[in-house]
C-alpha cells in the first residue's frame, strides 16, 4: 500500500510542481537507487516539492491515504502547545501534528507499545523527561515537546528526520541516513508533514485575516 500511495503521490505532485506555491519550499522527497523514499528540508536536483496545499482531487490516492477524516481536530490544548513550544523553542505547528498523528487529540490514548496520552509517550520517555502523571495534558505535551527539541539538536532541525526518529527513534534514521525504509515510519513522517503544512496555512490564513 505504501508503495502504491508512494506513487500515487509522486505522479500528482510531479504535476503540481509545475506550478510554484509557498507551501512546497521546505519539504522535499526523492527515490534513491534502491526505491526507498527520502523527505528532506534542503533542495535537491533529484527530489521535488511535497505539496500539500493542492485541490485533494488533484492529488488522487495521496488524500486518501493520508488525510485520516475519522480523527478530529481539536484546539482545546493549542494554550498548553503554545506555551510549551514557546519555552523550548520548537513550531508549535510541529507540535500540534505529532498530536494529531499519535493520539488523534485523546489525552488517554494508549497504543499496542505502550506508549500513552496526548503525545504517545512511552514510559521511560515520559520519566527522562520529569513526567509524573502521563495522561496529565499538560505533563504529556511538555514532556513530548522537550524530547522534540532534544531530536531537533540532534538533527540539525532537519524536520523530516526529527518526525522519523521520534517514530522509529534517532538510531535508525542515523543508520539510514534519513527516513528508514519502514512502511510504517514513512506513513508516519508523510501524516505529520501533512497535518504540519495544514496548521502552517492556517496561521498563514488567520494572520492575513488579522492584518487585513
Amino acid at each position: 500500500m505504501l508503495r502504491r500511495l508512494l506513487m500515487a503521490m509522486c505522479a500528482g505532485l510531479l504535476v503540481l510542481a509545475a506550478t510554484p506555491t509557498p507551501a512546497s519550499a521546505d519539504v522535499f522527497y526523492y527515490k534513491d537507487k534502491e526505491g526507498v523514499f527520502h523527505f528532506t528540508n534542503k533542495p535537491r536536483p533529484d527530489a521535488v516539492p511535497f505539496i500539500v496545499d493542492a485541490p485533494l482531487s488533484n492529488v488522487g490516492v495521496l488524500a486518501a491515504e493520508l488525510t485520516d477524516r475519522r480523527v478530529p481536530d481539536s484546539d482545546s490544548y493549542d494554550w498548553i502547545i503554545e506555551k510549551c513550544a514557546k519555552r523550548f523553542r520548537v513550531e508549535r505547528t510541529l507540535v500540534k501534528a505529532v498530536i494529531r498523528a499519535e493520539s488523534g487529540f485523546n489525552r488517554m490514548a494508549v497504543s499496542s507499545a505502550g506508549a500513552r496520552g496526548l503525545m504517545q509517550l512511552m514510559p521511560g520517555t515520559a520519566k527522562r523527561h520529569g513526567v509524573r502523571n502521563i495522561y496529565d495534558a499538560e505533563q504529556n505535551i511538555e514532556g513530548g515537546v522537550k524530547h522534540l527539541r532534544l531530536l531537533l539538536n540532534r538533527h540539525r532541525n532537519n524536520i523530516p528526520r526529527v518526525v522519523a526518529a521520534y517514530n522509529a527513534g534517532s538510531y535508525a534514521v542515523d543508520r539510514h541516513r534519513g527516513i528508514p525504509p519502514i512502511a510504517e515510519t514513512q506513513d508516519y513522517v508523510a501524516r505529520v508533514l501533512r497535518f504540519r503544512q495544514q496548521y502552517l496555512k492556517q496561521e498563514r490564513t488567520a494572520e492575513l485575516a488579522s492584518n487585513s
